[in-house]
């Protein structure tokens, strides 16, 4: 039996969401999709991703995640580049998004009566696109009676390092090969996840992100219980997992830092005593904030490296962090590791380089409509994000930063990711990115741009003078600034060219403490 999904007060069992997912199929089958076609989703959290991901396994559609933050100059490349012709989407979202809509598209706006309507007045105004009430389509549409097929699933646009963003397509898998394929991929997902059978589990990272679109859909899959939170709050959190015996959950870096930040008095209302495995990807976590959440939860906190492209590729336990401050684990499963240098030399042991990787548990992918750009990235069967770290003389890797993130003053090579740990130390800094700025004398010089916590007064010598305690001093940023909110994506990774870009185009003075 497939796994419930609780959404605030709203429960729908899963032989709801298996008939609900095959009325989708069946609809758009019917609209003229088949297999390997794509389906647009700009949603926020809600339980019409569980229509979308059982549908697209027995159509063999893709569905392509929006980032619903996106401008409708963004959402209209990716919309035209993935070839979707049918889009979901909340009304309220359809009305900003207008504009981005493909000519001759089927719409469905999901949301209250009155804001659907608003959005059909909208998009009838200034489009050729068809458009219904998702729910009133749905509840017309027969279940799915088309040929059996290959499952599909995620198609994430991902920017990677430089330029416009690439849809990850993985390529279907024979229907003789798919139990051993299927066997394979449950075995990883499990392994790094902690998604077991019958488990349940608590999502509050937006689905349009990979690891918690992959760990919702297995959930659906495998699961008793799926709790899926529109958006994170910190102490709702612990008290969904008291309420509902959570025993796995999502969490990223940033979330953990917001969560260690409860007060002793809030934590002690709940019992998290349910919890045996939490699952954490994206951005490295700062080993002072690991430690932490380890201590407050327990030795239940996993941490993975791993992409969109080349999949899950190690696993670090809580005594692996604890024993090994910054590691990211050891591969896990089938998956292959190489450090790189720029000459295509293996590094040895402590050598920082460039990483790359492969998980054989996955199915191949390419970049859609880039038939270049796979071989790009691509050395030896291995791939590589520009990601630059080192594994140790036992087979942990630790990751120092992206290539293209890192910072050459006077000659040195400095990952700002080091320096972004130290920063979260400090008291009253809640959130942090560093950055590279022109410099006529050293070429670049290091920029903090630090989010203070709520009332903190924050002193930009004060702060230099702490971060030279821990840190060498051609690593402690020249000048800083503070902002209200920092861009991150998602996964907990800093949005670091946008920073960069808004620092670029605002004056600092070296050693002041300024907003932008």
């Amino acid at each position: 039996m497939a796994a419930a999904l609780h959404f605030g007060d709203l429960v729908r069992d899963g032989e709801t969401l298996l008939h609900r997912g095959a009325r989708l199929a069946g609809g758009l089958y019917r609209l003229g999709l088949r297999e390997g076609d794509v389906v647009a989703v700009l949603l926020r959290n809600d339980p019409v991703y569980a229509d979308v991901m059982h549908a697209c396994r027995a159509a063999g559609i893709y569905y392509c995640t929006l980032n619903w933050h996106f401008t409708a100059a963004e959402l209209e490349f990716i919309l035209a580049d993935c070839g979707a012709r049918v889009v979901l989407a909340h009304a309220d979202l359809l009305q900003a998004a207008t504009a981005a809509l493909p000519a001759g598209a089927h719409v469905f706006a999901v949301g209250a009566v009155d804001a659907v309507a608003a959005a059909e007045r909208i998009v009838a105004r200034g489009t050729a696109c068809t458009f219904a009430d998702y729910e009133s389509w749905l509840a017309s549409q027969q279940p799915y009676a088309g040929p059996v097929v290959a499952p599909r699933g995620h198609m994430a646009y991902t920017s990677g390092t430089t330029g416009r963003p690439k849809g990850v397509r993985r390529a279907a898998v024979p229907l003789d090969e798919l139990p051993a394929h299927l066997s394979a991929l449950r075995a990883l997902v499990r392994a790094v996840y902690g998604v077991e059978d019958g488990c349940r589990a608590l999502v509050s990272a937006p689905l349009y992100h990979s690891a918690p679109a992959s760990i919702a859909s297995n959930t659906l899959l495998y699961g008793e219980r799926l709790v899926l939170m529109e958006r994170f709050d910190a102490e709702q959190t612990l008290a969904l997992i008291e309420r509902h015996r959570i025993d796995m959950a999502y969490l990223t870096p940033t979330m953990y830092v917001r969560m260690v930040r409860l007060p002793n008095a809030v934590w002690e209302r709940y019992d998290v005593s349910p919890l045996r495995f939490v699952a954490s990807t994206g951005a490295p976590c700062p080993p002072d904030v690991k430690r932490a959440i380890v201590e407050r939860l327990g030795p239940v906190i996993h941490e993975t490296y791993a992409s969109t492209e080349a999949g899950l590729i190690t696993l670090a336990s809580s005594a692996d962090a604890l024993a090994r401050p910054g590691t990211a684990g050891r591969p896990v499963g089938s998956a292959q590791l190489r450090i790189l240098d720029d000459g295509g030399r293996e590094c040895a042991p402590g050598e920082i380089g460039t990483i790359y990787a492969r998980q054989p548990a996955y199915a191949d992918f390419t970049y859609h409509n880039l038939p270049d750009a796979r071989g790009a990235i691509e050395r030896d069967g291995l791939i590589t994000l520009g990601d630059v770290g080192y594994v140790d003389a036992d087979g942990y890797l630790f990751v120092c930063d992206r290539s293209a993130d890192m910072v050459l003053s006077g000659g040195v090579n400095i990952y700002p990711a080091e320096i972004e740990h130290a920063l979260l130390r400090l008291p009253g800094v809640q959130d942090c990115a560093v950055v590279g700025l022109p410099d006529a004398e050293f070429g670049e010089r290091l920029h903090g741009v630090v989010q203070p916590e709520p009332g903190a007064v924050l002193d930009a010598a004060a702060m230099q003078s702490a971060l030279r305690e821990v840190l060498a001093g051609y690593k402690v940023p020249r000048t800083f600034s503070t902002t209200d909110a920092l861009p991150r994506d998602d996964n907990g990774k800093v949005a670091r060219a946008r920073v960069r870009a808004a620092m670029l185009n605002a004056v600092v003075p070296a050693r002041s403490l300024d907003t932008y």
